[in-house]
């Protein structure tokens, strides 16, 4: 069963202390809507039970996205 990922539970942030970052760097905001969208893709997949590939590949993407937002916080 797929399950939605936590990614402020990963940061160890708040959603209001991610929220004031995110509106204080457009660069930082629009990672974590590119998040966002692919955490909905992987989930999508997930349910899909689909390729495995094109998960995998999903999920690096997310991965790859979630380690940019570290980098910026």
């Amino acid at each position: 069963m797929p399950v939605k990922h936590d990614l402020y539970q990963d940061l160890g942030l708040s959603k209001e202390d991610v929220e004031k970052r995110r509106a204080e760097k457009p660069h930082l905001n629009a990672l974590f809507d590119k998040y966002k969208t692919v955490d909905e893709l992987v989930l999508s997949a997930e349910r899909a039970a689909g390729n495995d590939d094109d998960l995998k590949k999903l999920k690096e993407k997310r991965l790859l996205i979630k380690d940019e937002i570290t980098k910026l916080l």
